[in-house]
């Protein structure tokens, strides 16, 4: 209820629609000569001059919509009133004169999150009620019950300061609104939320900080204030107009929800829209005889709307974009898209970047998922992960990294082949071992040393100085200066700066991460924008606004009307005694916003996806049920849209099979591997030797299996190298075995479980082995060398090339013979069966790397079979050899003539070849 001197003016109701802006601009200039005359200021009315009097408006964007309204109406030059919205008035106050005042708004909310949270970490029944399992998880919680705390702020400070007494009661009342059993369940939040709410209630407070302003406003009201808005106000702004109305006349201007303003179809589907007990001010303040109804013709106002029901999401991405370039296309230049789907969204902004038609986004997104905030995440991951290897690896190709580092594709690329190549898993000691001397070594160095200092506990502002600190050194923070998103999350550790540089509390690093987290994840980012024509906003964005044609995506039922969780035990029994929006307000809400985009603009297109998952997906009951009422009116319903795409002819063109010349490439260095690759498959040794394509290797968390072949070629050698060097009686050499196992082992079984089953393995064949090499030894053989890497060219007429390998052992006998041993951990069986098919050419390879001609060699199957050992010989090793140089030599001379290197590969090759994709076997 007003007070009885109260200057605060009956509401003028207007329609919603496409001529709200005129309508608002003829009831202010109606309006304008009672607001002057009831001034302080003693002046005649003049209709250009409108600079006495304030208007307060939703957002800027509207600022430009009223002005020209005024011009249209005025018909010639005016001075305005003085526009603003109630945020950009409430800055322009001085600066309180204590210290929370003078601070920022959001810097107050940093503080009030971490000083709650330290609070809330030191009861352990906390972490009991909410089933936390570690500190950081109350700090979504300390979040939401300030969000809580913010809400009855503005809904009970008004009557708290009224009448202290009044707030409690209706707490009271609010809880009895719950059943009697979820009240003694519900008792201990419910205390919780409401303690720490009026705990809050101080200077710091930022809602209370705002209403204290608001008042400080009206108190020194001079001019008269026209307040413009769509949507009903909160109690504290009523609060505010009513100050404000004491002192200076107060002209609300609110749209019209009367039935009598709706076309008709609409008030039949949707009856709940048109209720007259809603309105933006107190109810004793409306008259509705200022109502200026101006009802809809149903025929025009539904030819504006179309359907399109997706058959995918796809689908509706695909439609969309195209209905965007098709208007674009026949002249339209204010286009919107309602991303009530946010995932369909952002799949037709890609469609239309593709198109080259840039979309600026309103409703932004977290700036979570942003490049920048990544490069921040996956630093912290890597400090707590210990440099895991694939943590370290997202980290170093992250773009802000290294800034423009000319070398730094290559730098980061040697440390991945690497990583990749020795399979560590990760940890700084292992990682930087690894690493290639120079740069990357000193690289890896300088992250560990960074690293080690995120350690302990430290109050906020220290964690801001240490990670701000890491972030320069890293070169990142020159990189966040020229990146829109990174510049954001600059300003976001500025204002956590402010906020905490008073706190003294701890906190470990994982808290620190988690703060961090959660602000990256509440912070919104909006690119700046760079073309106009097309902007993405969501529902509640449309207030007020026209454009030429707007497509809305996501119209179905699971989403339109979109649902809010309820937040702990606020119920909606709890909220509606409490003053509180509830889930009927809120969706009523969202139902006046979408009546008002239905009726403001000219084109809208209502698009969904008509099935999803392989199931029927209902459009929404709104949608649904205005269908119903256009049946019931005798109208055939609303047009389905059609956005076909353009028809691309393509004319077919058979793919042959690959068979790429490439003399330029021909390779100067060769392996065994390699050639086995030649001779599987000419084409796979192109793409992957020539052009370099190979994939790298796996980092893998487990033990696999070529692990296992790494670790005994280390004991063997040890084991052969140490007999050879120490006179070891052979009743002792099995203790020296094991003696060297365990040396290999010890480390992998600590560090992974998974090793033990590969131990297990090897203890087994141990007792073969010994024997095997027993009877060797009694055949005259003895350990000379191995693991040894050898290089030798390998020439002719025209040309050469650098064969190179390891050798895993070579053994000589008392006549000066030399044989070669290759080991395998692959059975018996299989090996027999790669040997026999001539598959296997590794063994002549390494004949031709040796010094001196070996005279035989064999593989030797680490595997026991039957108890015993296995070796296999090689038949006519001389001859393989002569004959493998000639197949090299002749296959390296056909390369350098431009020979057609086909794909040729058979069926048991090309199932594992990572090169499939490229040759497209199976398509010719």
């Amino acid at each position: 209820m007003a007070a009885p001197h109260s200057m605060l003016m009956p509401p003028q109701l207007i329609a919603p629609g496409p001529g709200f802006w005129q309508a608002s601009a003829n009831a202010l200039l109606q309006a304008a000569p009672a607001l002057l005359a009831r001034t302080d200021v003693t002046q005649r009315f003049n209709h250009a001059d409108l600079s006495g009097i304030r208007v307060v408006l939703p957002t800027f964007g509207h600022a430009q919509q009223l002005r020209g309204a005024l011009g249209t109406a005025l018909g010639g030059s005016f001075r305005p009133p003085r526009i603003c919205t109630l945020s950009s008035w409430l800055a322009l106050l001085p600066p309180d004169t204590n210290a929370a005042g003078s601070r920022q708004q959001r810097a107050v909310a940093n503080e009030r999150l971490m000083t709650l949270y330290a609070g809330l970490r030191e009861h352990a029944w906390l972490k009991k009620l909410f089933g936390a399992r570690r500190n950081t998880d109350l700090l979504p919680l300390a979040q939401t019950v300030l969000a809580l705390a913010d809400e009855l702020t503005a809904a009970l400070l008004p009557v708290l300061q009224a009448a202290p007494d009044q707030a409690e009661l209706r707490w009271q009342a609010a809880l009895a609104q719950l059943p009697v059993a979820a009240r003694s369940v519900l008792s201990d939040e419910a205390q919780l939320v409401w303690s720490i709410w009026q705990s809050q209630l101080d200077a710091d407070d930022p809602a209370a900080q705002r209403f204290t302003r608001m008042l400080q406003l009206a108190a020194a009201a001079r001019t008269p204030l026209v307040w413009l808005t769509p949507v009903a106000t909160d109690p504290c702004t009523n609060a505010f107009l009513s100050a404000w109305g004491q002192r200076q006349p107060v002209l609300p201007i609110v749209l019209d929800w009367r039935a009598a303003a709706l076309p008709s179809a609409l008030r039949q589907a949707w009856p709940e829209v048109a209720d007259a007990a809603v309105v933006a001010v107190p109810a004793d303040a409306a008259d509705p005889a200022t109502a200026d109804p101006v009802p809809g013709d149903l025929a025009a106002t539904m030819a504006s709307i179309s359907l399109y029901p997706a058959s995918s999401l796809e689908d509706e991405a695909l439609c969309g974009a195209q209905t965007i370039v098709d208007w674009l296309a026949g002249g339209r230049t204010c286009i919107a898209i309602v991303a009530q789907d946010r995932v369909v969204a952002r799949r037709i902004r890609a469609l239309l970047q593709r198109a080259q038609i840039e979309v600026g986004d309103e409703t932004g997104w977290k700036l979570s998922t942003t490049r920048a905030a990544a490069a921040l995440v996956a630093w912290f991951d890597v400090v707590s992960s210990r440099a895991e290897s694939l943590v370290l690896l997202d980290f170093l190709k992250s773009p802000f990294v290294l800034g423009d580092d000319s070398g730094r594709a290559d730098l980061v690329m040697a440390i991945e082949i690497t990583l990749r190549r020795d399979n560590i898993a990760g940890g700084w000691w292992a990682v930087t071992a690894a690493a290639p001397d120079g740069a990357a070594r000193d690289w890896l160095r300088q992250l560990s040393e960074l690293a080690r200092r995120f350690n302990g506990r430290r109050p906020i502002g220290a964690w801001l100085m240490l990670t701000g600190s890491a972030l320069d050194q890293l070169g990142i923070s020159a990189a966040f200066a020229s990146d829109a998103a990174g510049a954001q999350i600059v300003a976001m550790l500025e204002a956590m700066t402010h906020a905490c540089e008073s706190m003294q509390a701890d906190f470990s690093f994982a808290e620190w991460r988690a703060y961090v987290s959660l602000q990256l994840e509440a912070t919104a980012f909006m690119p700046p924008p760079t073309d106009q024509r097309v902007v993405m906003l969501p529902l509640n964005g449309s207030h007020l606004r026209s454009f030429d044609a707007v497509l809305m995506v996501g119209v179905d039922a699971a989403q339109l009307p979109s649902r809010a969780s309820e937040t702990l035990f606020f119920a909606n029994a709890v909220r509606r005694e409490l003053g509180l929006p509830t889930r009927e307000s809120r969706q009523l809400q969202q139902l006046r916003d979408f009546t008002e985009l239905l009726m403001t603009n000219p084109t809208v297109v209502l698009s969904w996806q008509a099935h999803r998952n392989g199931e029927a997906n209902p459009v929404s009951n709104w949608v649904a049920r205005l269908e119903l009422a256009l049946a019931q009116c005798g109208s055939v319903g609303l047009a389905r849209h059609l956005a076909p795409l353009s028809a691309v002819t393509l004319l077919p063109t058979p793919l042959q099979q690959p068979a790429p010349a490439a003399p330029m490439l021909a390779p100067q260095r060769l392996s065994a591997s390699g050639y086995a690759s030649l001779a599987a498959c000419p084409y796979q040794f192109f793409a992957a030797r020539m052009l370099r394509l190979a994939r790298l290797d796996e980092l893998s968390e487990q033990v696999e299996k070529r692990d296992y072949g790494d670790w005994l070629h280390r004991i063997l050698h040890r084991y052969h190298v140490g007999l050879a060097e120490h006179a070891i009686a052979p009743a002792q050499r099995g203790d020296y075995l094991q003696a060297v196992t365990q040396e290999v082992f010890g480390p992998e079984l600590a560090s992974s479980g998974a090793a033990l089953g590969f131990h297990d393995r090897w203890q087994k064949a141990m007792p073969a082995y010994l024997a095997w090499a027993a009877q060797r030894e009694q055949l005259g053989w003895r350990f000379v060398d191995g693991e040894q890497a050898r290089e030798r060219r390998l020439s002719w007429s025209d040309g050469s090339v650098l064969l190179h390998g390891r050798i895993d052992r070579i053994d000589a006998n008392a006549v000066g013979d030399v044989a070669l041993i290759d080991y395998k951990t692959s059975s018996p069986t299989s090996l027999k069966k790669r040997i026999d098919a001539n598959e296997d050419h590794q063994l002549a390879f390494y004949g031709l790397l040796a010094a001196a001609p070996p005279a035989t060699a064999a593989y030797v199957s680490l595997e026991p079979q039957r108890g015993a050992i296995v070796d296999f010989e090689a038949a006519d090793y001389a001859y393989w050899q002569e004959q493998l140089r000639e197949r090299i030599a002749a296959a390296m001379q056909a390369i350098a003539a431009g020979a057609g290197l086909r794909a040729s590969g058979v069926e048991s090759t090309c199932s594992y070849c990572a090169m499939r994709g490229l040759c497209r076997k199976g398509a010719w």
